[in-house]
């Protein structure tokens, strides 16, 4: 998103697009009452009148462009493409673009939220998707290794860096590791299960099943 464009509306990047309609709405009934104000004072509420009109139907073409740019399929395609390269900015600005959002937006934020490390919000949007899609299978397996991951590293967080020779009990790759052909393995160990749910949640990204 244009980042001047956020900032005049009083925005910071990552933004959605409901957070930049309300910011647009409150300051314009701000500004439209101050333009009747006598002397410079009403002379700059209407100059920024004029700018968050500007901001907002710029910031809007952006979400329209995001949301036509492919296919209700397509776009979610795209996105779990972006979500596989690492590209996570891209990846929300895509799904930011979406007026209607059913309960494959909700996994992918689920995904997107994980990938950041945010396990809250990765199973807050989680439980969205399954509320709205309550017999996807898919989506419960992928609360269930939620669940157990956040479970596992609460026990282990405690123990971690104790072992010998300053190596950590807990070796799981990382939400930012770049070891991206790894596969969800069979074992419940801190390094499949910290993968099993990045790839079952993008499931459809791997061609293979575990090695």
């Amino acid at each position: 998103m244009n980042k001047q464009n956020l900032e005049i509306l009083g925005l910071a990047e990552g933004a959605t697009e409901a957070e930049i309609k309300a910011a647009y709405e409150a300051l314009r009934a701000k500004y439209l009452e101050e333009r009747f104000m006598d002397g410079e004072a009403g002379n700059n509420a209407a100059k920024m009148l004029t700018k968050i009109d500007t901001a907002y139907a710029e910031l809007e073409k952006e979400f329209s462009e995001a949301s036509t740019e492919y296919g209700a399929g397509d776009a979610f395609s795209h996105v779990e493409e972006l979500i596989k390269d690492g590209n996570l900015q891209e990846a929300q600005r895509v799904l930011d673009g979406f007026n209607e959002r059913g309960g494959q937006w909700h996994y992918l934020q689920s995904v997107l939220f994980y990938r950041k490390n945010w396990m809250n919000e990765s199973k807050k949007q989680l439980e969205i998707a399954i509320q709205l899609d309550p017999e996807n299978a898919k989506y419960k397996e992928a609360y269930r290794k939620l669940n157990e991951k956040i479970a596992y590293d609460q026990n282990a967080g405690g123990n971690a860096g104790t072992t010998s020779g300053n190596q950590s009990t807990y070796e799981g790759q990382t939400m930012n590791s770049s070891r991206s052909d790894d596969q969800m393995g069979g074992n419940f160990c801190a390094q499949c299960l910290d993968c099993c749910y990045t790839y079952l949640c993008i499931s459809c990204l791997c061609d293979g099943c575990c090695r």
